[in-house]
């Protein structure tokens, strides 16, 4: 029997029983398209998860205290986690002629906080920062201007807001020159009244938050103003330090002297800081949706084990109906292998049929499911050719898999005592 007539006879078969076979390929078929719509989500959250990071700015270091990881000065403090970076920190690696590859510097203090304008008033976080922060993250104000040299100096009460923030606060109206107050503490027991000088650029979701959603203003003003941010030895703190390098070639070199200066500056054995790239981030948070994503895959798979089961049950079920027709066939000739070659390429077939079905099913969902929100986060999806490919290719191999021993078990029967049965 030629390869041909086995896939004449297997469709013969299917449609001879088209409930049993429908019922049968549904396993596969939840299966693929389980694998391709998970990869899917997986893969997008990867791609989700790096465009974040690099939303941050190029070319970035970013310095963090080792002792804390909160993005909450207060809740730091209250915890008794002490910060172990300072503002001065920020200015000494900010030097041209010990750092010529240090093209600006950031230092920052964010911390949650109400805010108030007219009948308008969120819960937001305000991020205390200096005048090279838009530079140094690539992100600039559209309205009004940025904090100055001259804000940073007199500690003005000055803010900028962020887009989306803007118009929570104000609508439509134009907020350069209004004022908003700032409430810290149970009942805004500390509260001041900052006038809006700008407005930032939309920026969407990046890997340290909203920045939409964001207010700036000076860093002394607020280490001055705000009593828990400031220091116990009177330096004032600051929860991360950004760094914007002229060349990703010098990140290295970068990495090794301002941690040397660092451990210089704090008098330490034992660093007291951490100091991360944005590939660092990258490759991190890249790990971490992978390992998710196989995950996923895995767990999707498990459906076509149990469809691979469902196959080869219904196959040994066919077997058995056709019992007769395999002694017929071997009493006019046919050899073991014709008999093996026509049930394997069954169950080859109905697997690849439940397979193709399952790449369409899955790719639709996994169209339809991007751009959906769940949790107030858009569901982003890439369809990975490879994904699409290995799903299908897993589908026959299972076909292949478990329809082993019903062929072979059809093949060895005796043809004396197939024609006999009933």
């Amino acid at each position: 029997m030629s390869i041909i007539d086995a896939v004449r006879t297997a469709f013969a078969a299917l449609a001879a029983n088209r409930m049993r076979s429908a019922l049968t390929m549904l396993g596969i078929i939840i299966g693929v398209s389980a694998v391709i719509t998970l990869m899917a989500v997986g893969q997008g959250a990867q791609k989700g998860v790096t465009e974040r990071i690099r939303g941050l700015g190029s070319n970035l270091l970013f310095i963090r205290p080792g002792q804390v990881e909160t993005s909450d000065a207060a809740r730091a403090v209250a915890q008794g986690q002490a910060l172990t970076l300072v503002d001065a920190d920020a200015y000494a690696i900010n030097d041209p002629e010990r750092f010529p590859y240090v093209e600006g510097v950031a230092p920052q203090v964010t911390f949650d906080a109400q805010l108030i304008a007219g009948a308008q008033n969120t819960r937001t976080t305000i991020t205390g920062t200096t005048t090279d922060y838009q530079y140094v993250r690539d992100f600039y104000a559209t309205q009004g201007q940025f904090i100055t040299d001259d804000d940073v100096t007199r500690k003005a009460l000055v803010a900028v807001l962020g887009s989306r923030l803007a118009q929570t606060l104000f609508g439509d109206a134009n907020p350069i020159g209004k004022t908003v107050r700032l409430a810290v503490g149970p009942g805004g027991f500390i509260s001041f009244t900052f006038r809006v000088v700008g407005v930032m650029e939309p920026k969407g979701a990046t890997a340290t938050g909203d920045e939409d959603d964001l207010m700036f203003i000076p860093l002394p003003t607020m280490q001055a103003r705000i009593p828990f941010l400031r220091h116990p030895q009177g330096l004032s703190n600051v929860m991360q330090i950004s760094v914007k390098i002229k060349d990703k070639g010098q990140f290295d070199r970068a990495q090794e002297e301002i941690a040397a200066l660092l451990r210089e500056r704090h008098q330490v054995a034992k660093d007291d800081f951490v100091i991360r790239t944005q590939d660092d981030l990258i490759t991190t948070a890249s790990d971490v949706s992978r390992t998710l994503t196989i995950l996923l895959a895995s767990i999707a798979s498990i459906s076509l084990v149990v469809g691979g089961i469902g196959i080869m049950n219904i196959m040994l079920v066919s077997v058995t109906e056709r019992t007769r027709e395999i002694g017929i066939r071997k009493a006019v000739g046919a050899k073991r292998r014709d008999i093996l070659t026509q049930f394997l390429v069954e169950a080859l077939t109905v697997t690849m049929a439940g397979g193709g079905i399952g790449v369409l099913v899955g790719v639709s969902l996994a169209k339809l499911a991007s751009g959906q929100t769940i949790a107030d986060e858009d569901i982003q999806t890439v369809i990975s050719p490879l994904a699409v490919i290995l799903a299908f290719g897993v589908s026959a191999a299972i076909g292949i898999f478990f329809g082993i021993y019903p062929a072979f078990r059809a093949a060895r029967l005796n043809p004396i005592e197939a024609l006999r049965h009933e």
